[in-house]
């Protein structure tokens, strides 16, 4: 594991629950990731309350975000997955309502959220990824796989745990493909599919967590293998070597800060043929239920599931530092 901080993050150590001041366990939502969702804010609001902490649960499918400027909360912990609570619409309205938040700010969690932007990113800055295209009709995929080839994956540009996602073997299958990515969103991205070993690394306040390398049984890592299976299995470390487990964690926090992603997340790699890691995408809100990634590798660097809520509740500390540093920049003091 990497000791190597940001350039521009660290831990804000928090000793006192009281500290925290009441706190919402923002959870649920509208999104097609809504009952994962139900279960990572669970997770979570009983892990804070164990540590004496103020925390309430709030589903914003239920109540509005008037009623909630009115609730008298003092900080959010963003439990919320996918579009609404992931993509910076929910980070946009809580830095208006000058409410700090856990995780990314606005833009990066908007960037992290759009896979086709993020890749954009990542090839201008030469963080090795797996080749793509952008899909907004069976033209543009036909087109797509002519030049990348044969196995291909798809999904939707903004979507997460998979949802609408296939993994093509041939072309008769691509159209069908195609059509279940854009049901979800005006625009996928077709990637060649790579082979080698999936693994993830998480990063919490500037480090990353031990990798964890991932197999399933199933065709791909999909909404199934990563929720309800009890199949998969998650080795962690999930390298072989010091020096590979170095390159991992360099290139997720290189990842992370390319999208300007803060507090914490989780960078999702393949390895190719050669066993070089490919970064397919940063999470900046992942899940926190018995099947989820980081839980397991903080638990490898000895913080315990309800510690790893409590760090990342910390992160609004630095979440509202970060908004009154630009209010300074743009204004003067």
């Amino acid at each position: 594991m990497t000791d190597a901080m940001t350039l521009h993050e660290q831990r804000h150590v928090i000793a006192n629950a009281d500290e925290f001041g009441r706190v919402a366990v923002m959870l649920g939502g509208l999104s097609t990731e809504r009952e994962v969702s139900l279960d990572t804010g669970a997770a979570v609001l009983k892990a804070l309350k164990s540590k004496g902490v103020d925390a309430h649960a709030w589903d914003p499918a239920e109540k509005t975000m008037a009623q909630f400027a009115d609730a008298g909360f003092d900080r959010v912990w963003i439990a919320l997955h996918g579009p609404g609570g992931e993509d910076g619409a929910l980070q946009g309205a809580l830095q208006w309502l000058d409410i700090p938040y856990t995780g990314s700010g606005v833009m990066a969690s908007a960037l992290a959220m759009d896979k086709v932007r993020s890749k954009h990113l990542f090839r201008a800055r030469d963080i090795p990824t797996p080749d793509y295209a952008v899909i907004r009709s069976h033209a543009d995929a036909s087109l797509g796989a002519e030049q990348l080839g044969f196995p291909l994956i798809i999904k939707p540009s903004g979507q997460g745990s998979s949802v609408g996602m296939s993994k093509i073997f041939e072309r008769a299958d691509l159209n069908n493909a195609v059509d279940l990515a854009l049901q979800y969103d005006a625009t996928a991205l077709l990637e060649s599919c790579i082979t080698g070993d999936e693994l993830t690394v998480g990063v919490l306040q500037g480090r990353a967590l031990p990798s964890i390398r991932i197999v399933t049984p199933r065709v791909f890592y999909d909404y199934r293998a990563k929720y309800e299976s009890d199949r998969t299995e998650y080795i962690c470390r999930g390298t072989s070597s010091d020096a590979e487990e170095q390159s991992y964690a360099d290139l997720a926090i290189a990842a992370f800060n390319e999208l300007g992603c803060t507090g914490w997340g989780r960078v999702d790699f393949m390895a190719d043929a050669d066993g070089q890691p490919l970064v397919l995408e940063v999470n900046t809100v992942p899940g926190m239920t018995s099947h989820s990634l980081v839980p397991i590798a903080a638990k490898k660097d000895g913080i315990d599931f309800d510690e790893l809520c409590w760090r990342i509740l910390e992160t609004s500390f630095r979440a509202k530092q970060a908004v009154e540093t630009m209010e300074v920049a743009a204004h003067g003091p």
